[in-house]
């Protein structure tokens, strides 16, 4: 079992991935009850696919599984997934996610369950952020910068956590890590919410044509020699974030199945 691997080797926390591929809170489950100290997170469970009590009893049946070991990462997911695979109008992100922590605070409430904490919410935009500053324990950013880890926490505050996601290909040669890297960004190349957080940071139509740019691909996607990789981490980490998720790339062009991490609060 490759999450027991993980823990051995002193990896703190586990990320799953969801986006209607796969049902992100029993697979945490099995996880967990599978291992006896690693954090399982979701990164993310679509909101768009289940409905604020269905997450609410979710989260505190896993929670009494395993007590202080489970994530609730949130994120709204995109339009070009919601529309056609679920068949609903793809509402404001932000005004969205605000109401559907509200109803899972409220299911919570209703049931006598304790609030649904700790969870995080995959922002990228500032308005986003401040609602995960302000309705949430922090943000998980996905396919960024440490240029952009910087501004988050300067949005967030401190004492919020910060755990943005770092895609890497472990080795040098030059071709590999442009496939790799131009395959794993393919499908984010469709989706705005992606690319226009990429303008924010910089990046423009020159970026984003033809499979995207080499500048592209090295800004999104660490590769090298472990210390390299460490460079890369270390780079976010002194821009502000406390856990930097990583996503090893590899051969297999399929979905992502997991990430890990190192370390969780109060790690700095």
């Amino acid at each position: 079992m490759i999450a027991t691997e993980l823990e051995q080797l002193g990896y703190g926390e586990f990320w799953l991935p969801d986006g209607l591929i796969r049902d992100s809170y029993v697979q945490a489950t099995s996880l967990l009850m599978q291992t006896s100290g690693l954090v399982v997170a979701t990164g993310i469970a679509n909101v768009r696919a289940r409905s604020a009590a269905a997450t609410a009893a979710a989260f505190a049946t896993v929670d009494l599984i395993a007590p202080g070991r489970f994530l609730l990462g949130l994120g709204v997911s995109h339009a070009q997934l919601v529309e056609p695979l679920l068949g609903e109008a793809y509402e404001s992100p932000r005004s969205g996610m605000a109401t559907y922590l509200e109803r899972v605070d409220a299911a919570a409430h209703a049931v006598g369950s304790a609030p649904i904490r700790p969870r995080v919410l995959t922002a990228l935009g500032p308005k986003m952020l401040e609602l995960a500053r302000d309705q949430a324990d922090g943000a998980h950013p996905y396919l960024t910068t440490p240029e952009h880890t910087a501004l988050a926490r300067g949005i967030l505050g401190p004492g919020k956590v910060l755990a943005p996601e770092q895609a890497v290909v472990l080795g040098s040669d030059r071709a590999t890590v442009l496939g790799r890297g131009r395959r794993h960004l393919a499908v984010y190349l469709q989706l705005p919410n992606y690319v226009n957080n990429w303008r924010r940071l910089g990046f423009d139509e020159t970026d984003f044509a033809d499979g995207s740019s080499e500048r592209l691909v090295d800004a999104l996607v660490a590769s090298g020699d472990a210390a390299a990789i460490r460079a890369r981490v270390d780079e976010h980490l002194a821009a502000g974030a406390n856990h930097v998720c990583l996503q090893v790339l590899g051969d297999d062009p399929g979905p992502p199945r997991w990430r890990t991490g190192g370390c969780w609060l109060p790690c700095s």
